[in-house]
Formats: C-alpha cells, structure tokens, sequence
C-alpha cells in the first residue's frame, strides 16, 4: 500500500479517539462502529473501511480480523496493535491500543518522518512489552517507509537482545560518519545513514541507557511523538471486585441462555428489572 491523503488521517484520528472514548463509556464495540460511520467524512475511504470492520466483528467476533483483511487501507503495524489487545497473555488494553493508534494517526497527519516513526512505534512496542519478533516485521511494511528504512528495520528484528537501541541509532547516523571521517577523511559507510546529527548525538550520550531515557531525550529535544501511556492498573481489592462482578454476570446470561433453549424465560427468576438492564450487551440476544 501507499500512503494516505492527510484527510484520511485526520478522520483515523476522529475515529479512533470516538471508539476509544465510546467504548470506555461501556458502549459496545459492535454498536459503536454500526453507527460512527455517519460521522466520517463521505469523501474518505474510511466509512467504507468502517462498515467492512462492522461486518467483520459480527462475523468473527474481532475487530482485528478487519483491519487485517483491509490491508490496502489500515497498515500492518495498526492490525498488529489492535490484534495485541485481544491477546489474553497480554495486559494491553484496548483503550491504549486505540490511543496509540489515534497519536499515530495524528502524527502521520502532520508532517511525519521514517525516523520518527521507526522511534515511536519502536517505543510502543518496548513500553507495552509487545514483543519484538511480530511487532518490528509489522513495523516494515508500513508505507511511509523507503526500501532503505525497511532493510534496517528487518536487520534490527535480528539484532534486538544482541545490540542495544541507542547503539542502532548511532551507528546509522550523520553523526557517526562525521566522527568516522575525521579519523578518515575517506571513510565511506558499507550502508547510507539514516537518521540526522542531532539524533547521532542524543543516541551516543544515551549509550549504555536505559532505551526509554533516549526516547524521552528524543521528544524533547527534536518533538519526536510521545507514546501514550497505559492506565494505572486497579488495586488488587477493585481487581478482584472486577472479577467476581464479571463471573455473576457470566453466570445470570448462562442462565438466560439455558432458559431460553427450553423456551420458558421468565424474567423474574433472574432478579429485578433493573439489574438486568445492567447486563453487557451479546451479539447472541441480538436479532
């Protein structure tokens, strides 16, 4: 795929930030996306896009099934990062998850380069422990890079627990070569530098580091993009008040369910009106 026009991610944007806030008011995804379409504007791609992902969800149950399948519109790093919050062995959110991808989206609106992109999705992978094998290759076939950048962005797949992140930015840098020629005038780099002085310079003071000491040194001294961060996680009393809530309700919709099999629901047995009314929403009540 190739890159977007800039009202398409304006109106990602739009969208993932209105998901994001929709489902965090306990609106169902499936609801969500059945109507927010209508808010998009017509001259995108993107109500298109919505629409298929609508369909998707009721087939598959999974908004990652979606943006997978439309890949010549959403990037494989995007279906990566939403496929991550339905992974059950990782505690990432899907509020994070659409967070990540509404700054994404609002920094591909601006004026993005490859190597702050490369950082930013670098850093969201790092902070949110998405591992590296899946995440970095999904990183490589985003469009906005050149066939340069996603050569160096598979040998990093390769060399990630071998060298250190600081230590990859430097050695592609302006700055290394500056330093290299005036041992060598005639020194000439086996592969292009990919990433400016100031970001040579940054990275060779944060050799050593902490990684995240290098992407914050980066967001303030050139405004490269901030990853979100994740919500504080509940305390183990809210945690467990959480759990033992969902378990209820799981056991009052099997109890529907079985009764609705017999075909004697009687509203009654299963406690007043209003406690049902609290009940999540399932695609399997739904006509």
């Amino acid at each position: 795929m190739s890159m977007l026009d800039r009202e398409e991610y304006i109106e990602q944007l739009y969208f993932f930030q209105t998901l994001r806030e929709r489902i965090k008011a306990s609106i169902a995804t499936q609801e969500v996306l059945e109507k927010i379409d209508q808010e998009i504007l017509s001259t995108t791609k993107l109500p298109m896009a919505i629409q298929f992902l609508a369909t998707e969800i009721k087939d598959s149950g999974l908004l990652s099934t979606g943006f997978k399948l439309l890949g010549h519109y959403f990037t494989p790093f995007q279906a990566f990062i939403i496929k991550s919050t339905e992974d059950e062995n990782r505690k990432f959110s899907i509020d994070t998850g659409l967070h990540v991808l509404e700054k994404m989206a609002k920094y591909l609106a601006d004026t993005p380069t490859p190597s702050g992109l490369f950082v930013f999705q670098f850093e969201i992978l790092s902070r949110n422990k998405l591992g590296y094998d899946e995440g970095v290759l999904a990183m490589a076939d985003d469009p906005l890079y050149p066939t340069v950048w996603r050569d160096f962005i598979i040998f990093v797949s390769k060399q990630i627990g071998l060298v250190e992140f600081a230590e990859l930015v430097y050695l592609r840098s302006e700055y290394y070569l500056e330093l290299e020629r005036k041992q060598d005038p005639n020194y000439e780099p086996p592969v292009p530098p990919l990433f400016q002085t100031k970001e040579g310079r940054i990275a060779k003071a944060n050799l050593g580091r902490d990684p995240f000491f290098l992407f914050a040194a980066l967001q303030r001294q050139l405004n490269y993009p901030e990853v979100p961060r994740s919500m504080e996680k509940e305390s183990p009393k809210d945690e467990m008040g959480s759990i033992r809530q969902r378990v209820n309700d799981l056991e009052m919709r099997i109890k529907l369910v079985e009764a609705e099999v017999k075909g004697n629901v009687d509203l009654a047995h299963f406690g007043k009106p209003e406690i049902l009314a609290n009940l999540p929403k399932d695609d399997a009540f739904e006509d």
